[in-house]
């Protein structure tokens, strides 16, 4: 597979759109219901046993760090590490988690992966980004290297219709449950499966968000508006009546292994 892992494509997905992202909605990410159901998804794929003996837990793409934040107070014993290209989010991460290992490197571009990180991790999660990048297959190629043998990754992406916000913050495409399946195997994982999580209550806070169209980014650009922290929280109480695993639900979800001969 290093034809997969060593393919660098151009990307004109600028990095950095995302300097002042985290500022910017960092907050609406918090308070986000389909973040933290995404979240709690997770860390419930993830695996890790109370015997585990020091599992290390990466987060590739890990933002501001509120997906690491919620793995580390789960799983204290876990030794945690995050990857992103952000520049502000690697600071913001850095700031809220200063014993974490972080590294600052874009997996699209910057050539091949840290190798103090070679084969780190046995369990890895790939979540909301492989939408971003121009070859998903390429970034889950990297990511391969990046987890041990037999280690465990979760990955998550939208499906589903693109928001006016989507669009804004540089998705290029959403996936079916098809669609990713097919990027891991190519990318030389073994899946052990792909699940449409969320269903109905995830679709219809989508469809909130789409009716808002452009309007949404000024609803959560630095401090939510009050109609939206209302609507945020509505759907947190819904989201105790979503459905984990069905062929409808626009949260897709996948589980898969990279292979212990590899």
């Amino acid at each position: 597979m290093a034809d997969v892992a060593d393919r660098a494509p151009r990307s004109d997905n600028a990095p950095e759109q995302w300097e002042d992202h985290w500022s910017r909605f960092a907050e609406a990410t918090r308070l986000n219901p389909a973040q933290r159901y995404r979240c709690q998804t997770i860390l419930r794929l993830l695996g890790v046993q109370a015997g585990d003996m020091a599992p290390r837990i990466l987060d590739i793409g890990c933002g501001a760090g509120d997906l690491l934040t919620a793995v580390g107070e789960r799983f204290p014993a876990a030794e945690l590490a995050g990857v992103d290209r952000s520049e502000s989010g690697f600071r913001a991460t850095q700031a809220a988690l200063p014993t974490v290992s972080l590294v600052h490197h874009d997996l699209e571009t910057d050539g091949l992966p840290p190798t103090d990180l070679a084969g780190w991790a046995t369990h890895a999660v790939c979540s909301e980004v492989l939408e971003h990048v121009a070859d998903p297959v390429h970034v889950l190629g990297r990511a391969r290297q990046l987890i041990a043998p037999g280690g465990r990754l979760v990955v998550t992406v939208p499906g589903g219709p693109k928001s006016a916000f989507d669009k804004a913050i540089g998705h290029r495409r959403h996936y079916t449950q098809a669609l990713l399946g097919e990027q891991l195997h190519a990318a030389g994982f073994e899946v052990d499966r792909v699940a449409g999580a969320g269903f109905p209550i995830f679709n219809l806070y989508r469809l909130v968000v789409i009716s808002r169209g452009e309007r949404l980014t000024g609803d959560i650009d630095g401090r939510p508006s009050l109609s939206a922290r209302i609507a945020m929280a509505v759907f947190r109480s819904l989201f105790h009546f979503a459905l984990p695993d069905t062929p409808w639900g626009w949260q897709v979800v996948g589980l898969a292994r990279r292979p212990t001969t590899d």
